[in-house]
């Protein structure tokens, strides 16, 4: 019983994430309130709201990266590290050594680039849909707006390190 009231209301979480919004107190087909579908969704023991509402979350749990972790990735060759600043900040105040320019403005189309031309105009490698990415900037902010345009043209493994250039220098002066 309690499988066949999940599986009747699979269908509506999506349909009213994907389409439009919905107001509080709106019918649904067949006459049930939205509020009603949702708390049977959320009962004990029903599997498919808990799949449903992992599926459509919004990222992955942690999307940021300390400096330690961005130094283990930077040794391994794990992950393609894109700094989103300007070119004349990175002349003028330095970069993190292993990490592509890509200034934010020209993020979403460069992602979009085919690979020798990404390589041309930036000069390193094109991230994959399923490399890891992790975006830097000067100090967290411009790096998390990267992030959700990678998130937003399908790339599934992207970070940010939130404390950018200016958490590197300081760890880097006292090791």
């Amino acid at each position: 019983m309690a499988l066949r009231r999940c599986w009747r209301f699979s269908g509506v979480v999506p349909r009213l994430i994907w389409s439009r919004t919905v107001l509080l107190g709106a019918s649904l087909p067949g006459g049930r309130s939205l509020e009603s579908s949702l708390d049977s969704l959320t009962r004990p023991g029903c599997k498919t709201a808990e799949l449903l509402l992992r599926r459509f979350t919004s990222g992955p749990p942690s999307t940021d990266v300390s400096y330690d972790q961005l130094k283990q990735l930077l040794a391994g060759r794990k992950s393609v590290v894109i700094d989103v600043r300007e070119p004349w900040e990175l002349r003028e105040y330095g970069f993190i050594p292993g990490s592509v320019n890509v200034p934010l403005g020209q993020v979403n189309t460069a992602l979009q680039l085919l690979p020798e031309e990404f390589k041309e105009k930036y000069g390193g490698e094109m991230p994959q849909q399923t490399d890891n990415i992790v975006f830097t900037c000067l100090a967290g902010i411009r790096s998390k707006t990267a992030l959700d345009t990678a998130a937003s043209l399908g790339y599934n493994d992207v970070q940010h390190y939130p404390g950018g250039w200016q958490d590197w220098v300081k760890n880097e002066q006292h090791s």
